[in-house]
């Protein structure tokens, strides 16, 4: 397979694809991205550390995401499998640490190990895992969107379980800026990283190239019938005829995407667990912003119900406070976010 596989011909012709496949450090893909030449005035990416070469900003700024292949090392990698299933045995815990188990697992027998946990998420308070949030070559990439002063915002070890039947694995189309009460997004990005290999036969992100140049959409569960995980909100109005790029990520592999770029991921049809580590990152600089009134009050509502029943809040809290709480400096200094 070679560095990049389209369903359609590329601008420029074999050529131009040449030239990509020789700058950009991409990963195997299916569908259709645009390489077509941006003016160097550029707006989602800072040229402030020369990691990124041009080819590879004009690439982000005119898809949305960018994939980095052995970003991550095996050993690093090892670790933090360790440090999850030292989680799943409840050998470990910590303040804000939140465990899932997918819909239909959750209705079912099941062992209580790892085969049972779906994701953990806000592991900033365990070390062996948040490790990954401040790694050196991570930061230096995420520093070309966000900035010298840096937060990491929200974390994630997804473990896409074996399809139970139901298609309860998907991951339904969506934004992560719908999550989010700061601004701006263009200083906000995702580095999520490949644990394995992870292909369209696992459920591999699939991303809508491009869709980071639009607005916030309406989320809302969709009406599956085998149900939807909790916060598993999608976008019901984008356009399906939307040029799609499947993501064939090797171990190691990392990609950065942009807030309001359309993504998820399909189906785990095999019998293993697709692991996956995450963490999106916003400039220390970025802002809060009251979302009431607006498509993301959803989300404020369904926040302060799992506050109620998690921790007995009575009153309710606001997005931005569940996020002032997660928010943890990993370079430079913490300023109004």
């Amino acid at each position: 397979m070679s560095a990049m596989q389209t369903r359609s011909t590329f601008p420029g012709g074999p050529g131009r694809l040449a030239v990509l496949q020789r700058h950009l450090v991409a990963v195997p893909v299916s569908g259709q991205v645009s390489t077509a030449i941006y003016p160097t005035d550029f707006q989602y990416t800072l040229n402030n550390n020369n990691v990124l070469t041009l080819e590879q900003r004009q690439f982000y700024e005119e898809n949305g995401f960018l994939v980095i292949k052995n970003l991550v090392s095996q050993e690093d990698l090892e670790s933090f499998r360790n440090a999850f299933e030292r989680i799943c045995k409840k050998e470990v815990s910590a303040p804000g640490l939140v465990i899932m188990r997918d819909v239909a697992i959750a209705k079912s027998e099941y062992v209580p190990d790892q085969k049972a946990i779906t994701k953990v998420q806000d592991f900033q308070e365990v070390p062996e895992l948040f490790r990954y949030c401040s790694l050196p070559q991570i930061i230096k990439y995420v520093e070309c969107f966000t900035g010298p002063n840096i937060m990491a915002m929200h974390t994630m070890l997804i473990n896409k379980p074996p399809d139970a039947g139901k298609k309860t694995s998907r991951h339904p189309m969506h934004q992560d800026l719908h999550y989010f009460p700061f601004r701006p997004a263009e200083h906000v990005v995702c580095a999520w990283t490949a644990m394995e290999r992870i292909d369209r036969s696992n459920g591999c992100l699939v991303v809508l190239p491009g869709t980071h140049k639009g607005t916030l959409k309406q989320h809302d569960y969709p009406e599956w019938e085998g149900g939807v995980n909790k916060m598993y909100h999608g976008i019901r109005d984008y356009d399906p005829n939307n040029p799609r790029v499947h993501l064939v990520m090797e171990k190691g592999d990392t990609v950065f995407f942009h807030p309001l770029l359309i993504h998820g991921s399909g189906m785990n049809r095999t019998a293993g667990f697709r692991k996956a580590i995450s963490c999106h990152y916003a400039s220390a600089d970025c802002h809060y912003i009251d979302v009431k009134g607006t498509t993301q009050e959803i989300i404020e509502k369904e926040v302060a119900e799992i506050a109620f029943k998690r921790y007995g809040l009575e009153t309710a809290i606001d997005l931005k406070d569940a996020w002032m709480a997660r928010g943890r400096i990993v370079k430079g200094v913490r300023t109004s976010l």
